[in-house]
């Protein structure tokens, strides 16, 4: 049965697999459809082939087999295309102006004669320009999704086929549908070369075998590894194409020659890479010793008199641990500070800062996130700053990156000594773009916690560089006698050195800070009740503790009773409720209400915004962790205002929300490199994988006053033991060590 009508309302939306309930207008009704719509809007025109069937609980649906997208066949029905969010620059109040104006003419105009949208006023050239633009590649994006719905490719990468491709990608695509596996990574390898095999490619072709090469290739970095031993990588191949070792091993050959793989051996093992990843694995170990071996331009004469000097600026003594981080900084042009809480890293940083200003010197502060920036800015008193801001990163997105074989060359920047806090959230491509903006000279200082996890991204940069021996290392694990007294620090060293927290006897200690408390759950639904009451104002007698001033709830999983999305949904309800007469914007699952704490899920480098503190300021890009606080949804113009927690203000198309999610809970990953006041941690049954000792340490660690673990004693047991073992497969450390002398 076929329908067609315009949807009025997306009801619902599965985030992963576009799983939709709506609400379509047809010419004689409105009726309920259901199934797997992705990329639909409202007010999208559609035609639908499918089934009513009857739901106990809603009534009758139509259930939908397939869809096509069509353009709009009346007036009314073009205005709620145009007024839905996906085109730039037009907003319900535009479109109705557009269309009054040009009637049955507007797509003709928007196509081929955008310059007269210019007399409406309020549109000049430049944005008519822009809107024809955005429409155009709208409907052009939506011919290619439709094309590869057939062969079962998801719909996120349609606008990179289309921008990589131009209007002839489904022609390209055809013709090789190997190419969607250089054009972005998460593609289904299987579906694209079924695909293939049923245009007629041969299981032997050298296209399919050097793609399912590649595409191995690609897998293992979505685990962190930059490369595969080549023995590993066959087997894999072989297993995937069901073809012999001898094509298998024909086809790494010509993908060598072809420079698009490169082969290393070493320690007796041939370990193969992308090319790419080589060569930023290279990049960093040729710059960084190539900082290593420059003139130390900015050494001090007479360090222990200054650094004397500057402890009495700072009124605090330093340890000889801590002397000895300095005199290493001053003597190195790079230099890694290592180690875990409350052993002195902060005041290291201090000093330094100190020090080289005294001397008239230019000190920069960085981290990867905007909370860890925020935290070094407040705990030094000086002004830090993200290191996308401060690399000036442009508008190429992480795929660019691990694809592109281009240089991306970076803004030199202007210090004498850069400091680096966070440094085990870098991830080897972020390291690269940074050493390549360090002038030779510059003092460049690393520091981090070697045991917190790994980077996001694929490499173990700062592991490497520590175990290569080549850059000047101080490592601290003396606990100073205050932070000794903090029962978070205390039971993060213990988690770290594989112990138990402390005895119930030394928690009762009156000496140490009431700062840390195991609150013992082993079903679900209490620790659900339990997270709740400490959430929804019980901790504001203990510190006067608001939630959304103080507390964050953090847990190592996504699924689950206990994991971000049921507990978001959950803490919503109690601490932000839906309110009658109140906007609210339902987005992919969720519902977005003024006042939501929420974040950014993906890097956005065109969004704009802006920030009043000392100064007006304007700028654009927001980041992925990024969390701030919802102030504002206009329904009528469908945009949402948000307030990050850096004091930055942008404005949000509805069309565009997919970016955020709530953050009343987040990841124990995503905190990583934030503290926060109070952390509710929760400890659930997981997957294995996520319940590791370098997780519960990170958890642990990101709580400033304040910690609540509500969970299972026997999880915390099987974390504390459950050391991560994967080690990832990485070469820097062997071309640091390798690295021929005058590279």
């Amino acid at each position: 049965m076929e329908l067609e009508g315009i949807v009025e309302d997306i009801i619902y939306q599965n985030e992963v697999n576009s799983y939709t309930v709506a609400a379509l207008e047809t010419k004689e009704e409105e009726i309920t459809i259901v199934g797997y719509l992705p990329f639909i809007n409202s007010g999208d025109t559609l035609k639908l082939t499918g089934r009513f069937v009857e739901h106990k609980e809603y009534g009758p649906q139509f259930k939908v087999d397939t869809f096509e997208k069509i353009m709009p066949q009346t007036l009314s029905a073009l205005e709620k295309y145009l007024s839905n969010g996906t085109i730039k620059g037009i907003g319900p109040v535009t479109a109705k102006k557009i269309v009054d104006m040009f009637g049955d003419d507007t797509i003709n105009v928007f196509k081929f004669e955008p310059e007269k949208l210019a007399n409406i006023k309020g549109i000049s050239k430049e944005k008519a320009q822009v809107m024809a633009e955005s429409f155009i590649e709208n409907w052009e994006v939506w011919q290619i999704v439709g094309f590869l719905e057939k062969f079962g490719i998801g719909v996120e990468n349609a606008k990179k086929v289309y921008k990589l491709l131009g209007a002839n990608a489904i022609d390209e695509i055809e013709s090789n549908p190997y190419i969607l596996i250089d054009i972005a990574r998460g593609v289904d390898f299987k579906k694209i070369d079924q695909m293939a095999l049923e245009l007629g490619i041969t299981y032997d072709n050298d296209k399919r075998v050097e793609s399912g090469i590649k595409y191995a290739l690609i897998r293992t970095t979505y685990n962190g590894h930059c490369c595969t031993l080549k023995e590993n990588l066959i087997e894999f191949v072989i297993q995937l194409l069901d073809v012999t070792t001898e094509i298998v091993e024909d086809n790494i050959i010509n993908l060598k020659v072809k420079n698009e793989i490169i082969i290393e051996e070493r320690n007796g093992n041939e370990w193969v890479y992308l090319y790419n990843f080589y060569k930023t694995e290279k990049g960093i170990a040729t710059k960084i010793m190539s900082l290593v071996h420059s003139k130390n331009a900015k050494h001090i004469k007479n360090i222990e008199k200054r650094l004397y000097d500057v402890e009495g600026r700072i009124d605090m003594l330093l340890s000889n641990k801590q002397k000895e981080a300095v005199m290493a900084i001053n003597e190195s042009n790079v230099t890694i500070i290592t180690g875990g809480p409350g052993t002195g890293k902060t005041t290291i940083i201090k000093s330094i800062i100190e020090i080289y200003k005294l001397q008239g010197k230019k000190v920069v502060l960085c981290a990867p996130t905007g909370r860890a920036a925020k935290r070094i800015t407040e705990t030094t008193g000086e002004e830090a700053s993200t290191l996308h801001r401060l690399l000036e990163i442009g508008k190429f997105s992480e795929d660019d990156i691990y694809k592109n074989e281009q240089d991306y060359e970076g803004m030199p920047i202007d210090a004498d000594v850069i400091v680096v806090d966070e440094v085990s959230m870098v991830d080897m491509f972020l390291m690269d773009y940074l050493l390549s903006c360090i002038y030779k000279g510059t003092k460049l200082v690393l520091v981090g916690d070697v045991d917190q996890l790994p980077s996001v991204g694929p490499g173990s940069v700062l592991k490497d560089l520590i175990a290569s021996e080549q850059i000047t290392t101080v490592h601290l694990d003396k606990i100073f006698r205050q932070a000794a007294k903090s029962k978070i620090i205390v039971n993060a060293h213990r988690v770290n050195n594989g112990e138990p927290f402390l005895s119930k006897q030394d928690m009762e200690d009156e000496e140490m800070n009431q700062d840390f408390f195991f609150i013992k759950k082993s079903d679900q639904e209490s620790a659900l009740k339990e997270i709740i009451s400490l959430c929804n104002g019980r901790l504001k007698d203990f510190g006067d503790y608001d939630f959304f001033q103080n507390i964050q709830v953090i847990t190592p999983t996504k699924k689950g009773m206990l994991g971000t999305k049921e507990l978001n949904k959950a803490l919503q309800d109690v601490l932000n409720p839906h309110i009658d007469g109140e906007p609210e914007k339902s987005n992919l699952g969720m519902t977005f209400r003024v006042g939501d704490r929420v974040m950014q899920i993906k890097n956005n480098y065109d969004i704009n915004w802006e920030r009043d503190i000392d100064i007006h300021e304007i700028g654009s890009g927001v980041f992925n962790g990024e969390m701030g606080t919802i102030l504002k949804i206009n329904t009528q113009e469908k945009i949402v205002k948000i307030k990050f927690d850096d004091e930055k203000v942008c404005w949000y198309e509805f069309s565009e929300l997919d970016q955020i999610e709530h953050s009343y809970c987040i990841t124990i990953h995503k905190s990583q490199g934030s503290e926060f006041d109070v952390v509710i941690m929760v400890a659930p049954q997981a997957a294995p994988m996520l319940l590791t000792r370098n997780l519960l340490y990170t958890g642990i660690t990101r709580a400033k006053k304040l910690l609540i673990i509500v969970g299972s004693d026997k999880v915390i047991s099987y974390m504390i033991q459950n050391v991560d073992s994967k080690k990832r497969n990485t070469g820097l450390e062997y071309k640091l060590r390798n690295l021929p002398m005058g590279t």
